[in-house]
């Protein structure tokens, strides 16, 4: 609508008015009927707001309405229009100062071409798109008017600012058209996050997140950001960026990555030459995976920022918020103890992540460098730093789920005068276990079942000893009472 030529315009306008001026020398029809701008009569200009589709519609933008079915309408846009101050439409150099204008005009800096250019802006009038994408101004004197998107839902690229006049030419070339229809159509983008954890069992394990972002439909990106603000108890480890089709960016060509330990904040930004990538591969998706390390026990939420456009992240727009997602890492405390619950102190554990593990005796967990585990003298032991049982990959899990972790203890020392377990311990754990407390009690039993086996030295062996002497002294004689009698 704005890029309507005014040349063609003045030439059209100029023909319509020897024509208009002939005309009334033969039939002496009224002047009223010239299609001459009408400078007193006020005009209107009705926006309508829609996604912008994959393909292009094709429809004429010639101020007229048109058709606009299959397209899906966007509520909630707000637009402001200002009058571009001492160019009089109503007059042919009106006109030309526009023509003149359109030349110098940047919609990456409207205010500032249109002020640049000897013009000043008038004041100011907003409206907001209704649920049908639509919104109007009305009572608008002749005159050139800049249009702006001013706010608009985050994920929402705005279009570029415009200029349009009012009135227009209509599409026959002879009349004016005073109220306008302008169709500025906007990119739609979404994002989320997810994390990986499922294969983990520890601290210190590597865990990703992962932010997938849309790619605005739009030929020229003029800015394409990703932050991730990560916990405290999150370390950060590494990044990286990647399109979703394969197409091959590099960082430091296409994007940066930048760190901020201050605040745990990474932040990817796209570079110009990635933007053009970006644009030329609209229809594939960004994604970029952190991956970190978990420091402290916890429920860890975390959710991801993406700003598609450079008003995004430079105040005059907003970024996509991810929803929210989590990672989970807690503690159990156990409690050994005797046959009678007295608490027992000595015993050492080592922790597995399944039972064909514990069976084995391979592949025991590492904590904090460490894999056997002694119980205090109080007989407690607190295992900490192990992944909920009950949720991986962002999400609860039941068990029989194969992400849903069960642990097991293999006691391997046992305290004194105790026997050892003869079989692993299966525990889990999940937000109770995480809280302060008696999470398990493990007992164990006396050496033998606390049946005493004879010793060496001891009372019952003495007896034997005794017993056995006397049968052999008895035995002897025997052995020289025999003789003698024989030799009798």
């Amino acid at each position: 609508m704005s890029n309507t030529h005014p040349r063609r315009l003045l030439k059209t306008a100029a023909a319509s008015i020897a024509g208009a001026v002939l005309a009334m020398s033969f039939s002496m029809a009224p002047a009223s009927a010239a299609p001459i701008v009408d400078g007193d009569q006020l005009g209107s200009i009705t926006v309508h707001k829609f996604e912008r589709p994959t393909t292009p519609t094709g429809l004429p933008n010639n101020g007229t309405v048109v058709d606009t079915t299959g397209l899906t309408p966007l509520e909630g846009i707000e637009f402001t229009i200002q009058q571009v101050n001492t160019i009089d439409l109503a007059t042919n150099a009106g006109w030309d100062a526009a023509h003149n204008l359109s030349s110098v005009f940047s919609p990456a800096n409207p205010s500032g071409s249109i002020t640049g250019a000897g013009f000043s802006l008038g004041a100011s009038q907003s409206r907001t798109t209704d649920a049908t994408g639509t919104t109007a101004f009305g009572n608008l004197p002749v005159g050139l008017y800049l249009v702006t998107e001013t706010d608009f839902p985050a994920g929402v690229t705005p279009a570029a600012p415009f200029l349009v006049s009012v009135p227009l030419t209509d599409p026959n070339n002879n009349n004016w058209i005073y109220d306008v229809h302008v169709y500025p159509k906007n990119s739609i983008t979404g994002a989320e996050k997810i994390v990986t954890d499922a294969p983990d069992v520890k601290l210190g394990d590597e865990i990703d997140w992962t932010i997938t972002g849309d790619i605005p439909n739009e030929a020229i990106i003029d800015g394409y950001r990703v932050v991730d603000v990560l916990d405290s108890k999150l370390t950060y480890v590494r990044t990286a960026a990647t399109l979703v089709d394969g197409t091959v960016i590099t960082e430091g060509t296409h994007y940066t990555v930048d760190f901020d330990n201050a605040t745990n904040t990474v932040t990817v930004t796209f570079t110009e030459a990635g933007r053009l990538v970006l644009a030329a591969h609209n229809d594939t998706r960004v994604q970029v995976v952190v991956t970190t390390t978990v420091n402290t026990i916890g429920e860890i939420e975390n959710e991801g920022l993406v700003y598609p456009n450079e008003g995004s992240y430079t105040g005059t727009g907003s970024p996509i918020v991810t929803p929210p997602v989590a990672t989970k890492w807690g503690e159990m405390t156990l409690l050994k103890v005797n046959e009678n619950g007295a608490a027992l102190a000595g015993a050492s554990f080592s922790i597995y992540a399944n039972e064909a593990d514990a069976k084995a005796g391979t592949n025991p967990i590492n904590l904090n460098g460490n894999t056997v585990f002694t119980v205090a003298a109080d007989g407690t032991l607190t295992l900490s730093g192990l992944r909920y049982s009950d949720w991986a990959n962002g999400a609860a899990v039941a068990p029989g789920d194969p992400e849903f972790r069960t642990y097991y203890l293999v006691e391997t020392t046992a305290p004194a005068g105790y026997e050892l377990l003869a079989e692993p311990v299966a525990f889990l754990i999940n937000a109770t276990t995480t809280t302060v407390g008696i999470d398990m009690e493990i007992k164990n039993v006396p050496s033998n079942s606390g049946f005493e086996l004879p010793l060496t030295g001891g009372v019952g062996t003495n007896v034997l000893y005794v017993a056995g002497a006397l049968l052999v002294v008895g035995a002897g004689l025997l052995f020289v009472r025999s003789r003698r009698t024989t030799e009798s």
